[in-house]
């Protein structure tokens, strides 16, 4: 037995992937059929699901429903689709500023000298350690009306002689904003210095030699050799974001809602799994949709393996 698996290299390999197939049909494959089903079921009076097939979930998301004050065979009433809306336009805005923010930062770090570059990359890696719910309390703090922002705010005032009003910058979707930049920050700037790094200086130096300036250079050779990173951070931001809850819970104060707070929602408050079943199906194509089209317009972004 030994022997033939030493001469198969078709049975060594099914070994060595037998694992993952596992873990993946016993932690994905089978509960997204199971979420699925679900999906199409109906809810009981106690929180129970009535195995069925209905779309009356996939109508409510929709926005259509047959509970209507007027009397009529149906309603439309925009609330799940704004929350949808909502959802992916936080989740652009966050991936776009991230991007503007962190293009430069890992430019710097890839240019500086090594000594100096895993000193940033540590810092960088730094607020990574600290768990995820108490950075967002932090930014609780700064940004509440009696909180740091405003007392600094306040005491510039002071001293030029203006009035000032606090700012209420918690419990908005501005502040939901800040926190979403704040805590996927990181996972932008790993793969886009990945990509710069692995530039070779002789590139920038032949550019030179055929009369590029900086700017002609930055758009026809670090641009174009870095999208990998770009694209590979993309995902690694927009995905999670168009998912998460725990910011806009905190920061948003629950007047912030995106779907990932009404899956939540509907699974532990309104003990719904049928509906929060069908939210986080259309949660999941949404992002697939937007992944394919993105990854299919820039590439799928090699250095995501890496990170």
């Amino acid at each position: 037995m030994l022997r033939k698996l030493r001469e198969s290299k078709g049975l060594q390999g099914t070994l060595l992937v037998t694992p993952t197939l596992i873990f993946m049909v016993g932690l994905l494959i089978i509960p997204l059929i199971l979420t699925t089903i679900i999906s199409f079921g109906k809810r009981t009076s106690d929180g129970g699901v009535i195995y069925t097939f209905t779309l009356d979930n996939y109508t409510r998301l929709a926005g259509f429903s047959t509970n209507c004050d007027s009397g009529a065979a149906t309603c439309f009433d925009p609330l799940y689709v704004n929350i949808l809306g909502r959802s992916l336009s936080l989740a652009l805005e966050t991936t776009l500023l991230v991007i503007l923010l962190a293009y430069p930062l890992s430019y710097f770090i890839a240019r500086s000298s090594p000594k100096r570059r895993n000193t940033f990359l540590f810092m960088v890696l730094v607020p990574l350690w600290t768990n995820f719910v108490i950075r967002v309390y932090a930014w609780m703090m700064i940004l509440r009306t009696q909180g740091v922002l405003n007392g600094i705010l306040g005491t510039l005032a002071g001293l030029l002689h203006i009035p000032f009003t606090p700012l209420e910058m918690l419990y908005t979707p501005g502040a939901v904003l800040v926190g979403m930049v704040y805590e996927f920050l990181p996972f932008m700037i790993l793969p886009i210095y990945t990509s710069l790094e692995k530039i070779e200086n002789s590139l920038y130096e032949a550019a030179a030699d055929l009369g590029a300036n900086p700017i002609r250079t930055f758009f026809k050779v670090t641009l174009p050799l870095s999208m990998p990173g770009v694209v590979a951070g993309t995902i690694l931001v927009f995905i999670p974001v168009m998912g998460t809850f725990i910011v806009s819970d905190i920061l948003g104060g629950r007047q912030v809602i995106l779907v990932g707070n009404l899956i939540q929602r509907q699974f532990l408050d309104a003990r719904d799994p049928t509906f929060g079943s069908a939210a986080s199906l259309i949660l999941m194509v949404m992002t697939l949709i937007v992944t394919y089209f993105y990854t299919r317009k820039f590439g799928f972004g090699e250095e995501i393996i890496a990170v």
